[in-house]
């Protein structure tokens, strides 16, 4: 839902943004008729199949079934939640976004918003590293870690001071009880059982994690000396999922030119030493393992992702998990590849001690999806015997069936048969029969689907359906639907595709919405409007043959009233004609 948003700016922004100049910066376009096509961003193929409509501010691949409008795109290529989309659009038109504040009596309009307290708090903590009377002990510590002046800047590195009140005392001087809340909502402060305050992070080095906007949204603490736990995150917020963000891929994306390549890490002092060597591509998982979500990113803004490793078996565990995390992102134009350290080491210790030109080499020299995935499945299964052959043909297939891309499923499968010693002939028919899985369903096209469809895509058709309030008060499935659609365009007879599916987004009727607005009609311009209406009568006739039926019922029972035996004779009248019309 728009939550805060009004509706109406919402409304606006998608009038002002054009979807084709949107997408076209992120996807190439070529004209193609009166609209335009691309290969599709959100599966792979060779052929174009993903669409752009500048009519009805809309895309849709007739291959996987993506759509929507201007939002939904970026949310969807750009991994960002609905208001974010919002924000982005925003500014790109360099529009403030106003706040309805009575949805949020609770929080009065002149307390901070989240992310302005969560970068005083940043600011705040790179203070105290400067200033802190313990600050010349906390340098010297980052200075034997090798970490300068200008990449505890670039990473906005700080300092949480001892004590149990700093940033509260700093972010809420005055007992301002809302304000008090919102903190320990960001988790910048806890509060214990007996309702006693006091801050989250005390005596530790500070990471701030910064979101792709670079806007501070979490913090990661290392401690100072030998207290436990060694690293403490934030907890999950409203700003802050661990599961989607990359610490340090902000930082990254600075760089000049394209990002060619990232290197996956474990921990924040990996991603802040390798930068140090101006190795400034890599990034780290926030306390968890490599997700989906976060393939799914680093393959929108990189070809090329390395997952770096200890050697030991808690290692080797985590390249698989990050393995099969990313099957399903493995589109054609991308790779995955594996670099294990010796045992002992991490990035950190490795590129100080063997210095960056034999560490970029490592990563060179990283092994390939294709191999580390049946070097694992091969410990696991032994090939020589027919129980292992058989358990390593069954996992392999699961596993490669999840795969997108025609490349890496081929590839696969061909080694797969290899080490079998099979034939591929069934294995292609069990990877077509996979791939086939990916394209959506087609909608079985009723009356009143046909008459949503079209007054979605040609939103000036409500100039000629007809008032038929009548209508809201038969069973047929749909027609609340249908007459909710008209109502709006008569509120708003400016609304276009995009805008309406907007409308509806969180709704439950949203799905159908979506899928007709992509829905392929093949009707002629010139019989858009006799097709509409012949549509809409057909389902006046529908309703009328119920009322009639219902009608018949109740007279068999002798239960008629005069009036109703009249209303009877009128419709028999109506639907022998075949001009259906109300009776008033």
């Amino acid at each position: 839902m728009a939550g805060q948003i009004p509706r109406q700016f919402i409304d606006d922004l998608l009038a002002r943004t054009d979807i084709v100049e949107l997408i076209d910066h992120r996807v190439p376009l070529k004209k193609t008729g009166r609209n335009y096509a691309a290969c599709c961003p959100f599966h792979s193929e060779k052929s174009p199949s993903f669409t752009v409509s500048p009519d009805k501010q809309f895309y849709h691949c007739f291959g996987c079934g993506a759509n929507g409008n201007a939002i939904s795109f970026l949310m969807e290529f750009e991994q960002l939640e609905f208001v974010e989309s919002i924000e982005e659009l925003a500014q790109l038109h360099h529009l403030e976004i106003p706040r309805e504040q009575s949805i949020h009596p609770q929080r009065p309009a002149a307390q901070a918003d989240d992310y302005s307290l969560m970068q005083q708090a940043a600011d705040y903590y790179q203070q105290q590293l400067q200033q802190h009377p313990d600050s010349p002990s906390v340098k010297d510590y980052l200075a034997q870690r090798g970490i300068n002046q200008q990449t505890m800047a670039d990473f906005a590195i700080g300092y949480a001071p001892d004590g149990w009140d700093n940033i509260l005392k700093r972010l809420s001087p005055s007992n301002n009880k809302p304000l008090r809340e919102q903190l320990v909502e960001l988790r910048l402060i806890n509060r214990s059982d007996s309702g006693r305050e006091y801050d989250f992070f005390r005596q530790r080095l500070m990471f701030p994690i910064r979101d792709r906007r670079g806007r501070v949204i979490a913090f990661g603490g290392r401690i100072l000396g030998d207290g436990t736990p060694k690293y403490l995150n934030s907890p999950e917020t409203r700003l802050f999922h661990k599961g989607r963000e990359l610490y340090g891929l902000y930082e990254a994306r600075q760089q000049p030119g394209h990002l060619e390549q990232v290197l996956v890490v474990e921990g924040y002092m990996d991603v802040v030493a390798l930068a140090e060597q101006d190795i400034r591509f890599a990034v780290a998982c926030l306390g968890t393992a490599t997700t989906s979500d976060h393939m799914h990113t680093l393959f929108r803004y990189t070809p090329r992702v390395v997952c770096c490793y200890d050697g030991d078996r808690a290692g080797l565990d985590a390249a698989w998990r990050a393995l099969q995390s990313a099957l399903p992102q493995l589109k054609d134009g991308v790779e995955l590849n594996f670099v294990f350290l010796p045992q002992g080491e991490d990035p950190d210790s490795l590129v100080q001690k063997e210095g960056k030109t034999a560490f970029l080499q490592r990563i060179t020299d990283a092994v390939p999806l294709t191999q580390y995935f049946f070097q694992r499945l091969i410990q696991e299964h032994n090939p020589a015997t027919d129980a292992g052959k058989s358990a390593l043909s069954v996992q392999a297939t699961e596993l490669i069936k999840q795969i997108p891309s025609e490349f890496y499923r081929e590839t696969l499968l061909d080694k797969l048969a290899n080490l079998l010693g099979q034939t591929r002939q069934q294995q292609k028919k069990s990877t077509t029969k996979a791939a086939n899985k990916l394209k959506p369903a087609k909608i079985k096209i009723t009356p009143m689907r046909r008459a949503i469809g079209l007054l979605l895509q040609y939103p000036n058709l409500v100039n000629i359906m007809p008032d038929a309030p009548e209508l809201a008060h038969s069973n047929i499935p749909g027609i609340g639907l249908l007459l909710s659609l008209q109502q709006r365009l008569q509120q708003q007879p400016s609304l276009t595709t995009a805008q309406l599916l907007e409308h509806w987004r969180d709704l439950p009727e949203h799905n159908i919405l979506l899928k007709l607005a992509s829905w392929q009609h093949q009707i002629e311009p010139e019989q858009l409007s006799q097709e509409f209406v012949d549509t809409f009568h057909s389902i006046e006739d529908q309703y009328l043959q119920q009322r009639l039926e219902a009608l018949e019922r109740k007279d068999k029972l002798e239960q008629l009233s005069k009036v109703e035996w009249h209303e009877y004779k009128l419709l028999l009248q109506a639907l022998k004609s075949k001009k259906p019309k109300l009776a008033t």
